[in-house]
């Protein structure tokens, strides 16, 4: 296989796919010289080629995960408490499954499986490609398991804890349970319809009627199990539905199964001319399937919350008051705590850096693909992975106040949500399913004066072939995999509109410092007035904006020198105000500051009449706010731009990002006013902003945005949360919106036109109730298969779907 290059780059690793830096480190790959990104790649690769696995190069179709020169210690999975909780006992020895996010397609999995299996003390493994996970079964006797996952973690496949063994064995279960059923309706039905073709094809009736009762008799054999067992998950159902006083899906497909299963044995009993065996085994195996596609849909929809589940570490090595270390379990950490995180672990809790500066990789919570630098006092998230050089933190967040925590529970509030057109859908099935039956029931009341023996037949056709699987399914397998795509990106959704307000969206409102910035402000010049120390006057502006939230602190952050503030408020759009060294300052706009001109785009520092400094600040764009909007631009919507802050600096930001007509100088309620208006002409507006003071607008807009460094009571008002800052998911999230209404609305259009089609040729008479369930299980399939699509989402504006 050719080298794996990532856009952009020059040279990429031929093992994980990295750009390559100078110069690479060169080895013989199926007789070509290939570069690498570090000797911990290129030991990876010697160790393949040396064990006869080269075939995973020309195999696979995605790179593997980075190596790097330094080894993770992986000793603490060898503690015994970590083995009782996640691993079980099994012949001969342990099993425990594990979690990786570098298995990215089936080479990989073979790779590792091949690879495990040579380690001594190995009795299995499977690794799966589609969800991760790797199951290892090992004899304590002859190996530990950290030298197993040593191996994992030297191929490029970091091994994380999956969920409790507790929690992996139910899953198991589950998932076995479910295959069970599958195998035995799937073997029933083959077996029933071979029964019942011989009964068909008896058309002359020459078959004697002690084989025609034989071939019945085993017919019913194998039906039961279907029906009483495979079934079962639609026979519980519909019970809790009737418990609950309401009639749904489960109530149909449970009636029809049963009518036809009674039915058929009753005329065998008295040996009548039809039996419906077949159709009640086939209605069972095709739903099934379905179903089955369908819990895969919401598989793939969870993918984030696993994902997020094992960067969780266990163990955390915590700092001493006398500089020594200890392992102790993550829960134990207590805010203030100094830990230390080796190259390659992940942050145990939230904290904020120490000491040298470091890069955390951030992708798992921000979807950013290269590593964060982050210098002392930046803070780092739990979950990071920490690169190149080992990093001191001092912890501020555990539990589930970490960044982390809140994110897993922003995916399972955004799946767990079910939109107005999902409940309309099921209010649509509830009243269809209703009128079904009174069609059945016309059905056979008319059939049965028409032509008797045809009654039963074709009002149990009625039933099948009308039952509204396809619709109860259309909208949610949709919702799933877009939530799981949207996790993807990094996009959560907290409200149930929010995706059907985005993809209707006309107008993209972004407000300006730290939206389309950069929300790295510079000082750039400071003038002082009745010899005012400059450097005074900048330790009084640091104190002021120290806690205030606004992204202007980050450029007084380095001219802090620790000057207490007190009774500090922030006025949107105006400035802050507070107590340093026992007097009242004020900074922000000049009028007021300073009692000065409010169109003055400085800051000034004052007591609110008389200024004692004037402050340039200088802000540049964000390097993806132009191919951003744009890519918006192409989508057919209007962009504006409306920030606080003053004329010039908006102009200068507007004028470089080509946004017509800025809107500066705006408070909170001038912004929602220019919401309002714009609603008010018809438009849905879209609003994206990341400040405290947008908080009003960002709740009165249609549907509102915030980007994941924003301010908490921002994300709280928003309707959509980023988990980055990269202005790349706003373009990809509405793409997504607008291709999960049309998959809705081509799910529900087809699962209408279906019935609409299906039930007058079933009240005809023209479809025998095994063809009906057949038609009806197909059309379940495809609503899913088109739902499913929506897992193919981009990654960047413009790129091919995945």
């Amino acid at each position: 296989m050719g080298k794996l290059e990532q856009p952009g780059a020059a040279i990429a690793c031929h093992h994980c796919g990295e750009p390559v830096p100078q110069p690479p480190v060169w080895r013989q790959v199926d007789g070509q010289a290939q570069p690498f990104c570090c000797h911990g790649c290129a030991a990876a690769a010697d160790w393949i080629g040396d064990n006869d696995l080269g075939g995973y190069y020309r195999l696979r179709s995605a790179a593997a995960g980075r190596v790097g020169d330094d080894a993770p210690d992986l000793a603490d999975w060898d503690r015994t408490e970590l083995l009782d909780e996640h691993s079980r006992a099994v012949d001969g020895g342990r099993q425990i499954v594990v979690l990786t996010d570098a298995m990215r397609c089936a080479a990989c999995a073979w790779l590792i499986d091949r690879a495990l299996r040579r380690e001594p003390g190995v009795i299995d493994c499977t690794a799966n490609a589609v969800t991760g996970r790797i199951r290892i079964a090992w004899d304590p006797a002859r190996t530990a398991l950290s030298p197993l996952l040593q191996r994992l973690a030297m191929l490029g496949y970091r091994p994380y804890l999956a969920a409790s063994e507790q929690a992996e064995r139910a899953r198991r279960g589950e998932r076995r349970r479910w295959l069970l059923r599958l195998g035995v309706a799937g073997l029933g039905a083959l077996q029933a319809m071979m029964f019942a073709e011989a009964l068909y094809l008896d058309t002359a009736n020459a078959m004697p009627v002690p084989t025609r009762d034989f071939f019945r008799w085993l017919t019913f054999l194998v039906s039961t199990p279907v029906v009483f067992y495979a079934g079962w998950p639609f026979l519980a159902g519909a019970w809790h539905e009737l418990r609950r006083r309401r009639v749904g899906m489960d109530v149909l497909i449970a009636g029809s199964t049963l009518l036809a299963y009674f039915a058929s044995l009753v005329e065998t009993l008295r040996g009548g001319a039809h039996v419906w065996y077949d159709a009640a085994v086939m209605f069972v195996f095709l739903l099934l399937v379905a179903r089955m596609l369908e819990q895969r849909a919401r598989n793939i929809a969870s993918a984030q919350v696993d994902a997020l589940a094992r960067a969780r570490p266990v163990f955390a090595t915590r700092e001493r008051g006398d500089g020594s270390r200890e392992s102790v379990p993550v829960s134990a950490l207590r805010e203030g705590d100094l830990v230390r995180v080796a190259a390659g672990d992940n942050a145990p809790a939230d904290g904020v850096l120490l000491d040298d500066q470091a890069s955390f990789e951030e992708a798992l919570l921000t979807g950013e693909s290269q590593p964060m630098a982050k210098a002392p006092g930046d803070p780092v998230y739990a979950g990071t992975q920490c690169r190149e050089r080992p990093a001191r933190l001092r912890v501020t967040g555990v539990g589930q106040a970490t960044r982390l925590s809140q994110l897993v529970a922003l995916v399972e509030r955004a799946q767990s949500h079910r939109p107005p057109v999902a409940r309309l859908a099921d209010r649509i099935g509830a009243h269809f399913v209703a009128g079904l039956l009174l069609v059945a029931l016309a059905t056979w009341l008319f059939w049965r004066q028409y032509m008797p023996e045809r009654a039963f037949e074709v009002t149990l056709a009625v039933l099948v072939i009308s039952c509204p699987c396809a619709l109860s399914l259309s909208v949610p397998a949709a919702l799933a995999c877009v939530h799981g795509a949207l996790a993807r990106i990094g996009v959560l959704a907290t409200r149930p509109e929010a995706l059907d307000a985005l993809a209707r969206a006309s107008d993209v409102v972004f407000d300006k410092t730290g939206t389309l910035s950069d929300g790295k402000p510079a000082l750039e010049e400071v003038e002082t007035f009745d010899g005012f120390d400059a450097s005074h006057a900048l330790a009084i502006a640091a104190a002021l904006e120290r806690d205030s939230g606004h992204p202007l602190r980050i450029a007084f952050a380095p001219f802090d020198q620790g000057l207490p503030a007190t009774a500090v408020a922030t006025h949107a759009g105006r400035g802050v105000q507070g107590v340093v060294e026992g007097r009242s300052w004020r900074l922000g706009r000049a009028d007021f500051a300073a009692g000065g001109d409010g169109d003055d785009e400085r800051l000034w520092l004052g007591d609110g009449q008389r200024a004692v400094a004037c402050l340039q600040l200088r802000e540049n764009p964000r390097a993806d706010a132009a191919p951003a909007l744009a890519a918006l631009r192409r989508q057919g919507l209007r962009l504006h731009l409306s920030s606080g802050d003053a004329q010039g600096p908006v102009r200068r930001l507007a004028a470089a990002l080509a946004i017509p007509a800025p809107h500066a100088r705006q408070t909170p309620e001038d912004k929602l006013a220019m919401v309002r208006r714009m609603q008010g002409q018809g438009r849905i507006v879209a609003m994206v902003g990341d400040g405290l003071n947008d908080a009003p607008v960002l709740a009165g807009a249609d549907v509102s945005i915030a980007l994941g460094e924003g301010a908490p009571l921002a994300q709280a008002a928003a309707d959509l949360v980023t988990t980055g800052a990269g202005l790349w998911r706003i373009p990809a999230a509405i793409e997504l919106a607008r291709r999960t209404r049309l998959v809705i609305r081509q799910n529900l259009g087809w699962a209408l036109a279906y019935n609409l089609l299906a039930l007058p040729l079933a009240v005809s008479g023209r479809a025998t109730p095994w063809l009906a369930a057949l038609g009806m299980a197909a059309s379940s399939l495809l609503v899913t298969a088109n739902a499913l699509r929506l897992t193919r989402a981009r990654t960047r504006p413009g790129d091919a779907a995945q």
